[in-house]
């Protein structure tokens, strides 16, 4: 049980960051007038993405059967490997390296990405090794 709530409360954790860190606490560019830039729209996808995480966390903690544990934290590694492809290459920023979004927002969700990457893998990897 500790192994569950340990993984599904860092899957939560991480998930609200990067759903909401781009929002509130690591901002993209500001919106000037109409014109809405490519990092808005990363940030946009990535609350999508950031939920979907936070809700793979939250399910992981209530299953106890190891298959399915094993098959959400593959979900949280793959819904991780997107929240990386979303600001480097499915969407995208600001052409700029000296915008916010280049110097600080996506360094932060490249960051928070690796560290679940890697929890989710060893987890999974813990969870497909164990004997029935």
């Amino acid at each position: 049980m500790k192994k569950r709530i340990i993984l599904g409360g860092g899957a939560l954790v991480f998930g609200l960051l990067i759903a909401l860190g781009p929002q509130f606490l690591f901002k993209v560019c500001p919106v000037v007038g109409d014109m809405l830039m490519k990092c808005h729209w990363s940030a946009q996808a990535e609350i999508g993405v950031g939920a979907l995480i936070a809700a793979l966390g939250i399910a992981s903690v209530f299953f106890a059967d190891p298959k399915t544990r094993l098959g959400l934290t593959i979900g949280i590694f793959l819904s991780g490997v997107l929240a990386l492809l979303i600001p480097h290459v499915l969407i995208g920023g600001c052409p700029m390296h000296s915008m916010a979004c280049r110097k600080i927002t996506f360094p932060s969700i490249t960051v928070i990405g690796i560290l679940l990457l890697t929890g989710s893998a060893v987890y999974a990897i813990r969870l497909a090794r164990r004997k029935e």
